[in-house]
């Protein structure tokens, strides 16, 4: 027997779900699919919920829901409130989300929010799932970079006191490291000056990871992204974990040492070449810290399963890593690796590439003060992260139905308003009759309601929190329409219980509303 598969059709007019089983059993039958999926409609026993089950050609079989069912699930989302959209597919299994990651060698930009944004709307979408979750920040603190970082800081420290310092040459140019040059020199005066140079750049190389790393933290929170744990690479060296880590991969066969450096064969895996873990100078490699990084999340800190949220520039590393987590016993397929593609900011047909204030890459902080937080999450979630993006930030200021954030949001204000106005004529709609939900367009609003379970259960499978943004802009126009189709507090005594019905209806579409828009990291909006 084949896997029975049930999905909604793309065309409404064909059900609320349907299977093209017949067409998968007629070679195994010899029947004809349209005959075995009438045979089978015929079998089918009867439902609470589903109330048409029909056959279509050439071998479907379609099912509709009974009116009575969705009437019903008004009053279901009001007795599950905030926790309505919740399951239990994580059963509390342990995960870890490590997402954004930036080396703190300059602010968090564009580029990099898309997958802050990914990661934080995954992270709240698998706790809705029954997944006990950690958002994690892996802190490139060791390393060259660092140490470039470092001196760039001291050169232009000195330089600000009239000293003849050069910059590194693979230093960092930007002007935020002459601004933090200034905040320290400004804080900690001449203190640095009469140091010998490796004191002066162990110190200042401190206060300025610390900096940098309170700069991104609070850009990001800007965005509404927070994180559980701010995991120091520093202390896989420090605690023996990297040391570790090695040894365990060399008891396993898995190291080399060949070319004056130490090689990880992680050809004998499945990649494509191997790869150098300590190079001849005999410093680590980044991948190095990566793995002892994977030994520490799974091994260390046991976590069921991890998912890593890298930028565009590391696709071509997602086979090693997936090699090195083997390599250290671990099933590869409890390590999910997910590529946030490529951004490009446009102001409506014009491409913006750089910083309006400084000439260099737009911050996330200049990108939240221009459109809002919501706007940047909604917009970086509207989209798959495997497929480059346009951001039109003028699309995203826009207060009109053209702009998709605005058209949810208002939906919900809208929503909120009707609430507000039967509060203020002590309406209680508590004993409403949700049977009375007959109209075309409150049987459709309930049907994409009710739809936000399902939709957590499938996004937490696949990890696409995308499908928020379209489901919310799904459920905007339903509400709409119900709103513009079926008058919800009418004057008119005669209709007293429809209102009341109505107003339950309202009531659970506020619920989903809200949930869905706190899954996504975004404001609920009362009146816009």
């Amino acid at each position: 027997m084949p896997d029975i598969q049930v999905e909604r059709p793309g065309n409404p007019e064909h059900g609320d779900f349907a299977t093209n089983l017949p067409l998968r059993l007629a070679r195994a039958t010899r029947i004809n699919p349209f005959e075995l999926a009438q045979a089978l409609v015929a079998r089918t026993p009867e439902s609470t919920s589903i109330g048409q089950i029909e056959a279509a050609p050439p071998g479907f079989i379609n099912f509709r829901l009974k009116d009575t069912w969705l009437q019903e699930q008004v009053e279901e989302v009001r007795r599950a409130g905030s926790t309505f959209g919740s399951v239990d597919t994580g059963a509390g299994r342990k995960v870890m989300v490590e997402f954004v990651s930036v080396n703190p060698t300059g602010p968090v930009h564009v580029g990099h929010t898309r997958g802050a944004v990914l990661g934080s709307a995954l992270a709240n979408v698998l706790e809705a799932a029954g997944y006990q979750v950690t958002r994690e920040y892996y802190v490139n603190d060791a390393g060259s970079q660092m140490e470039a970082f470092y001196r760039s800081v001291l050169a232009r420290y000195r330089q600000s006191f009239g000293q003849d310092a050069s910059m590194p040459s693979n230093g960092y140019m930007g002007d935020y490291i002459l601004d933090l040059a200034m905040e320290i020199a400004g804080a900690e005066g001449e203190r640095f000056l009469s140091q010998d140079e490796d004191q002066a750049i162990r110190e200042i190389g401190d206060l300025s990871r610390e900096r940098m790393v309170g700069l991104i933290r609070e850009d990001l929170s800007r965005i509404g992204v927070e994180f559980d744990n701010w995991f120091s690479e520093r202390t896989l060296y420090t605690s023996g974990e990297y040391n570790e880590t090695l040894d365990q991969l060399r008891e396993q066969g898995y190291l080399s040492q060949r070319e004056d450096a130490l090689w990880f064969n992680s050809t004998m895996l499945g990649d494509e070449k191997d790869n150098v873990v300590v190079r001849s100078s005999g410093e680590p490699t980044y991948f190095a810290s990566d793995i002892a990084y994977h030994h520490n999340k799974f091994i260390g800190r046991g976590y069921d399963s991890v998912v890593d949220i890298w930028g565009a520039d590391h696709q071509g590393h997602v086979p090693r890593m997936k090699a090195a987590v083997e390599g250290l016993g671990i099933d590869p397929e409890r390590l999910t690796i997910l590529i946030a593609q490529m951004v490009t900011l446009k102001r409506g047909s014009e491409v913006v590439r750089a910083s309006k204030r400084t000439g260099e890459f737009v911050t996330l902080r200049e990108l939240a003060e221009e459109v809002g937080s919501d706007a940047c999450r909604f917009f970086f979630l509207s989209r798959t992260p495997s497929t480059q993006m346009e951001f039109d930030l003028e699309l995203a200021k826009q207060e009109s139905s053209e702009n998709p954030v605005y058209y949810v949001q208002y939906a919900h204000a809208r929503n909120a308003g009707i609430l507000t106005l039967a509060g203020e004529r002590n309406i209680d709609w508590s004993y409403g009759d949700v049977t009375l939900l007959t109209h075309p367009s409150e049987l459709a609003l309930i049907r994409h309601m009710v739809r936000l379970p399902e939709l957590v259960q499938q996004m937490a499978k696949t990890l696409e929190p995308h499908h928020l943004a379209h489901f919310t802009m799904e459920l905007a126009t339903a509400f709409h329409g119900f709103y513009e189709n079926c008058r919800v507090i009418s004057a008119n005594p005669e209709d007293a219980d429809v209102t009341l019905a109505r107003l339950k209806l309202v009531e659970s579409a506020q619920i989903v509303f809200r949930r869905s828009l706190e899954m996504m990291g975004m404001h609920a909006p009362e009146r816009m």
